[in-house]
């Protein structure tokens, strides 16, 4: 979200005192694939959602995924960063409850929840961790 600043509102990760970093093991894709992984990261760069950094404590895999209609998803696989986080005791509540309260509303959220990975700054002392 463009204009909040990450000093009033950032995304925090409360990993677990004694947690060795995890650096995932290098992955190799096929052409084809690694041809829409550079297309996505080019564009996350472009935007400004990401940053290049060299020597990061964290390192997560990109995982692409096929989705029904052909078309090739990247993800990250941040399972061993998510282990390493305490389990939140305040869940997201169901999806369809979300939907279905939103019923009828004159206005909804600005979020674009097509693209869940660009919402929220990551804090500048965590983002690192988040390496991929």
């Amino acid at each position: 979200m463009a204009g909040i600043n990450p000093n009033l509102l950032s995304h925090t990760l409360k990993i677990e005192l004694g947690t060795k970093p995890v650096v995932q093991p290098i992955r190799n894709f096929h052409p084809e694939i690694e041809k829409h992984i550079k297309v996505e990261i080019e564009k996350l760069l472009a935007a400004g959602f990401i940053i290049p950094i060299k020597h990061p404590t964290w390192l997560a895999n990109i995982a692409p995924l096929k989705k029904k209609t052909g078309v090739i998803r990247i993800c990250t696989d941040y399972r061993d960063l998510n282990r390493a986080c305490p389990k939140d005791e305040f869940p997201l509540p169901n999806m369809d409850i979300l939907i279905d309260s939103t019923s009828g509303k004159g206005l909804l959220s600005f979020m674009d929840g097509f693209n869940g990975y660009n919402q929220i700054k990551m804090s500048p002392k965590d983002a690192e961790k988040t390496a991929f």
